[in-house]
This record gives C-alpha cells, sequence and structure tokens, in this order.
C-alpha cells in the first residue's frame, strides 16, 4: 500500500496557544454576556486570569466568581487546542504522523503529552538532532528517513516562511498556516496551500496535494 506522511512543526502548529486562549476568552465574553475583541484580548495576552479578568471587565465579573470562570476558560481552551489540528483523522486514514520541530526534545515531549496524541506519532525530530536549522531542510528528510518515505510522499504543516522554505527544499508539499505570519508572506515562501487554521485540512485534501503532477 502507498504510504502518505504529514510533518508536523509543533510551535504555532499543534500548539497554537494564542490563538485557542483568544477564542476560549472570546467564547467566555459571549457566555458572560461580555464580548471580547481581539484588540483587547492581545494586551492582556500571557498574564494570570485574574489579570485578564480585570483588564477586560475590570470589577464587572466580582472577585468571588473569578476562580469558576477561570477554570470554565481553561476547560474552553483545552477542548480548543486539541481540537485544532487534524492528526487523529489522519492517523485513521494510514498516513504516517511526524514531528520536526527545532525546539528541544523536552519541550517538544511536554507539547505532545500535554495534547494526548503522543502516541499516533511515528517519528520525532527535534532540534537536537540537526546541525543546520531551517531553512535548511535538514530537519525535515530526517524525519521522512525515519518514517522510512521518500520526501516527496510527505507533507508539512508549518507556519513560519524559514519552515516553508524548508519543506519546498526538501522536495516535499509545503502547508502553510497563517498565524503571526500573514497569508502573502507564506505564499511568496513557496507554500502549496495556505490555510487560516488546520480544521480546513482532511485526508483527502492533503493525498490530493501529495499525488498531484510536479
Amino acid at each position: 500500500m502507498y504510504k502518505r506522511a504529514v510533518i508536523f512543526d509543533v510551535d504555532g502548529v499543534l500548539v497554537d496557544s494564542y490563538h485557542a486562549h483568544l477564542e476560549a476568552w472570546m467564547r467566555l465574553g459571549e457566555k458572560l454576556g461580555r464580548p471580547v475583541a481581539e484588540g483587547q484580548f492581545i494586551h492582556t495576552f500571557g498574564r494570570r486570569n485574574p489579570e485578564i479578568f480585570h483588564a477586560l471587565w475590570g470589577d464587572a465579573v466580582p472577585d468571588s466568581e473569578i476562580p469558576r470562570w477561570g477554570d470554565w476558560k481553561e476547560t474552553a481552551y483545552r477542548e480548543i487546542v486539541t481540537a485544532r489540528f487534524p492528526v487523529d483523522a489522519l492517523k485513521a486514514a494510514g498516513f504516517l504522523l511526524a514531528v520536526g520541530s527545532s525546539g528541544p526534545p523536552e519541550n517538544v515531549r511536554i507539547a505532545l503529552e500535554g495534547l494526548g496524541r503522543a502516541r499516533l506519532f511515528d517519528a520525532i525530530v527535534t532540534g537536537a538532532e540537526v546541525r543546520v536549522g531551517k531553512p535548511d531542510p535538514e530537519v525535515f528528510l530526517k524525519a521522512s528517513a525515519k518514517l522510512g518515505l521518500e520526501p516527496h510522499s510527505a507533507a508539512v504543516v508549518e507556519d513560519a516562511v524559514a519552515g516553508v522554505e524548508a519543506a519546498v527544499r526538501a522536495g516535499m508539499t509545503a502547508i502553510a498556516l497563517v498565524g503571526t505570519t500573514t497569508r502573502e508572506a507564506l505564499a511568496e515562501a513557496g507554500a502549496d496551500l495556505v490555510v487560516a487554521s488546520l480544521r480546513e485540512l482532511t485526508p483527502d485534501h492533503i493525498s490530493r496535494l501529495i499525488d498531484r503532477p510536479a
């Protein structure tokens, strides 16, 4: 059977904490009848929940209620961050899965374990295993080698220009996720497809991209 693979970057792709937190706060705002816009949230990112409550809504949410609503928001965050990527569907469709990250092994391990998906990945390559970082294709070529596949049988999902360029140089299908980098910059880097969310990707869609004529 012909095998295909998808190689994921971690930061900004499998773990997109900024947008997941933003969406969770927006859901909470809707539930409380106090809408949250990104322009409000961006200045609070990285702060503790009680501080964010006060920054967004002042004293409108009583201090006694903040722990309960903070727990509600964190539950929403976990649901969002684990539903944001199509790993389960790809695995069920027979894809081999890998991580190709410039990050240290400990960070990659913690991220995958936190998502509850570590068992689904057939190969992991971290910054500790490569001599040259992206846009050099080494990290992705090592991942495909660990999977036992030729580069043209793999797609890479990245959110950075250097990562897209590395995928192109590796001879792989380059899928770009819009995050901190603009759609235009990712397309100019050579992405075969640019998406706003990983939920736009399906196994059939990725298969067609990999199998298209060169």
